[in-house]
């Protein structure tokens, strides 16, 4: 059965009117400031103005993207609820990143997570590590996301996927090189406000069709009755996909290391908060951020597991979300295919931002100190294009021989994550820890998660994660009490950072709790 999804002149009108609204919205908030482009602190961090409603809608852009769409619609479909896990579990993740990471961060007056580690420890791990970043962005999170992009294109619009590679960069440049990260956040309250909108609605859709226009509620009561497994959280270790979601290791192992690292440390998520106006502004757009992750399993997980009964021949899980598509009318459909392309170049525009920023600010500026500002934005817009052409240029071929993306992205972050958690977490929280304490950590994260998985094969990725970040939190302590302690005179003590948050911050921590406790307890 063919599935793939052509756009009708209805559809392609509406996808061209939201490009080109798209692109004027950026280009009226790029020229809405006398000094836009000409400050490293308006390029970079939205001159540290960013309300709290900006922040997290423009986490939730940066994180969700075609392998977050499709790959976790095709989790659900091959899977199940279970998969969610991975969004909810991040929604209490970015609850303690606002309460005791942020008020860190912030403190310091940083542009960079590599700077925060030049000033906690020393320039060769601040350069070790910019490297690091910069090679992961470009060639794993940027290829992967083009290329997931390019084939999603290819399969609802039928064009071929290195035009759409290359229409999705060029639309990602058009809105984001100017105006840096204003234009960026404030567009992706724009790009949220469809996604959610269109996942919420094909999602009733799907339920509707399953109900046979019966309703969304009976459509749902049909799924857990015809599909009782499609909706365990934790899977047991006869379950065939164990190995991908280790039973109980979802709460209390690996997934609490790659959250930390995604949500806490990685760059082009935490610049958002960075760029906040003060610290209870950016706790409120982290906290925003939360709710909207407890939504996400609604828009991308459920279609997948409709999918299996409207759907059940599909030769590929990934086609889950653009089958889903084929049924929705002439307008919808367009409307549907927009959200899927904003969340696209939304994150390919998160990335290039990134990448300039520690590109430009902790590499460039080391060899040329004295340059203006104007300079800077220049070379942070070179950054961006460069790595944008790099991305075009090995997508196909590093990613053409792999069935999914998804596992490409994670078997490669998933041997530096473990070390990066304890680089930040010992970094932060422990004052004797050492640079070459937090290089041997880097290191023996990518060493021991190699072993590991030559020699223990049958290992759960998740499990590997967090025996490796163990094995590496006793290295960096071994290492750091046979070395002299650093000088860490540009780094902010904790006795200078508050952790006291306020009232509506802790009213909606307990409220992601409680929903994360009944959501869990009603299909354990």
């Amino acid at each position: 059965m063919d599935f793939t999804t052509k756009l009708g002149t209805l559809d392609s009108t509406i996808f061209i009117v939201y490009v080109i609204g798209l692109l004027c919205l950026a280009w009226w908030l790029s020229r809405n400031e006398k000094q836009e482009g000409t400050n490293t602190e308006d390029y970079f961090l939205a001159s540290k103005a960013l309300p709290w409603w900006a922040i997290g809608a423009s986490l939730i852009a940066a994180n969700i993207s075609a392998e977050q769409i499709i790959g976790m619609s095709g989790s659900g479909y091959a899977i199940g609820l279970a998969i969610a896990s991975y969004e909810w579990m991040a929604a209490i993740t970015l609850v303690l990143v606002g309460k005791y990471m942020l008020p860190i961060f912030l403190e310091n007056k940083i542009f960079t997570m590599p700077q925060y580690l030049e000033q906690r420890f020393d320039s060769k791990v601040k350069i070790t590590m910019s490297i690091f970043w910069l090679a992961v962005y470009t060639f794993v999170n940027l290829t992967a996301v083009l290329w997931l992009g390019g084939m999603a294109i290819e399969t609802v619009a039928g064009v071929d996927w290195m035009f759409g590679m290359i229409f999705l960069a060029v639309f990602s440049v058009a809105y984001s090189l100017y105006g840096g990260l204003k234009a960026v956040a404030f567009t992706d309250i724009l790009q949220v406000v469809l996604l959610v909108f269109g996942g919420l609605l094909l999602s009733y859709l799907a339920l509707d069709a399953v109900a046979d226009g019966q309703g969304v509620l009976t459509g749902f009561g049909i799924l857990t009755e015809q599909m009782p497994g499609h909706f365990d959280m934790i899977l047991s270790p006869d379950n065939e996909n164990y190995m991908s979601l280790p039973g109980i290791s979802v709460l209390i192992g690996g997934m609490w290391v790659m959250n930390f690292s995604y949500w806490g440390f990685n760059q082009y998520i935490i610049q958002r908060a960075l760029a906040a106006k003060n610290l209870k502004e950016a706790q409120k757009g982290i906290a925003f951020a939360a709710y909207l992750k407890l939504l996400m399993p609604l828009i991308v997980v459920l279609p997948g597991i409709a999918a299996v009964i409207l759907y059940p021949t599909l030769t590929s899980p990934d086609q889950a979300y653009p089958s889903m598509m084929a049924l929705m009318p002439a307008g919808l459909k367009g409307l549907v295919f927009a959200a899927l392309v904003a969340a696209i170049v939304s994150s390919l525009a998160s990335m290039t931002n990134s990448i300039s920023t520690i590109f430009t600010m902790d590499l460039y500026t080391r060899f040329k100190p004295n340059e203006t500002q104007r300079h800077y934005v220049g070379i942070g817009r070179i950054a961006s294009l460069v790595s944008l052409c790099i991305a075009l240029a090995v997508a196909q071929p590093l990613l053409g021989k792999f069935d999914q993306a998804f596992q490409y992205i994670q078997e490669f972050t998933g041997f530096f994550t473990p070390g990066i958690v304890v680089i930040f977490v010992m970094g932060m929280f422990w004052k004797r820890a050492t640079s070459m304490g937090a290089l041997s950590a880097a290191l023996g994260s990518a060493v021991f998660s190699l072993i590991l998985k030559l020699a223990w094969p049958e290992l759960p990725f998740m499990d590997r994660v967090g025996l490796v970040f163990l094995l590496c939190l006793v290295l960096c302590f071994v290492v750091s009490m046979m070395g002299k302690p650093n000088s860490t005179d540009n780094s902010v003590s904790l006795d200078q950072v508050s952790f006291v948050t306020t009232k509506p911050f802790n009213i909606a921590a307990a409220g992601v709790i409680v929903i994360l406790t009944a959501l869990y307890t009603t299909w354990w």
